[in-house]
């Protein structure tokens, strides 16, 4: 069977033009006519055999087959970016120091690291997982060139990369030893003050009248996580990092209040970045935009 080039100018026309919500926008972010737009993605359609995008009112959507593609559109360009980058930019030197969320620790970072490593072999990264005060007290004072933190409500548009669902978290293999309702105030497991998901489980209980108490502190989310497998109280988190020995708990089922999103900031010591920052920052962006379901991401 003969191999399928796939169109890389194509295929920056059609994710452009899904993110800007039309393919005229697209074009003209592009610099190209809309028709030369409409004929690369019926070049693509053609190439892939299916329908890609379909009309939705005055807009577009993606088909079945056009989300999966997307996907693999933007592993694409990411893959090509990245590689023109590491050839044609002038090689790096120096160091950069990054701190990380612990929730990253063990899905985002070890992608980062990977990349950035085999892009800029002779730059010196010093990377640190920490709490959210931490890191945002570290960039204040200079510590750290870059941080991914959660949006503590004073990032700005461009700080923020994406937004995580919160959700409540209980044991996977058993029903909680508690019950709203029981009379008993709700047990809670968290991480030590000061913490941003702890303070937003106790104000949202506290706004629907549940009664609440710490049952279990970690300085850590190992422990943390196997303090609400055994069942001792429910967790707030984002479902991002969760074992498979917890599970995301229905919160009209079990009586919690509902829950918002939490934003995702990357934020920086200086202005303007430095050309090392300002790369490592791409390639966190590029790796989230890989790691995190679509609905989450920002759109740079």
């Amino acid at each position: 069977m003969r191999s399928t080039n796939l169109d890389m100018d194509a295929l920056r026309s059609f994710v452009t033009g899904i993110e800007a919500g039309s393919f005229a926008l697209a074009a003209d972010r592009l610099g190209r006519s809309t028709s030369a737009v409409s004929a690369q993605l019926k070049k693509l359609e053609d190439q892939t055999g299916m329908k890609l995008v379909q009309r939705a009112g005055r807009g577009l959507a993606l088909t079945g087959g056009g989300e999966l593609f997307l996907s693999y559109a933007r592993r694409l360009l990411n893959l090509n970016d990245e590689t023109v980058s590491a050839i044609h930019r002038p090689e790096l030197e120096g160091w950069v120091r990054l701190g990380i969320q612990e929730d990253f620790g063990e899905t985002i970072l070890p992608q980062v690291l990977g990349r950035f490593a085999r892009a800029h072999p002779k730059v010196r990264i010093e990377g640190r997982i920490g709490r959210n005060l931490e890191l945002r007290e570290k960039i204040a004072a200079g510590h750290l060139d870059l941080a991914l933190a959660w949006d503590d409500g004073a990032a700005t548009q461009a700080d923020r990369i994406a937004t995580l669902p919160l959700c409540w978290l209980g044991p996977a293999d058993e029903e909680p030893l508690w019950q709203v309702n029981a009379g008993d105030p709700l047990p809670l497991v968290a991480l030590e003050a000061p913490c941003i998901l702890r303070n937003l489980a106790c104000s949202h209980l506290d706004r629907a009248g549940i009664a609440w108490r710490i049952a279990f502190v970690s300085p850590s989310l190992a422990g943390l996580w196997a303090a609400t497998a055994a069942g001792l109280g429910i967790a707030l988190r984002t479902p991002l990092g969760r074992p498979a020995s917890v599970r995301v708990l229905d919160a009209a089922e079990h009586n919690l209040p509902s829950l918002p999103s939490l934003g995702l900031s990357l934020i920086s010591s200086g202005t303007p970045m430095s050309q090392i920052s300002a790369h490592l920052a791409t390639i966190i962006r590029q790796t989230l935009w890989d790691s995190l379901p679509e609905a989450w991401v920002l759109a740079a």
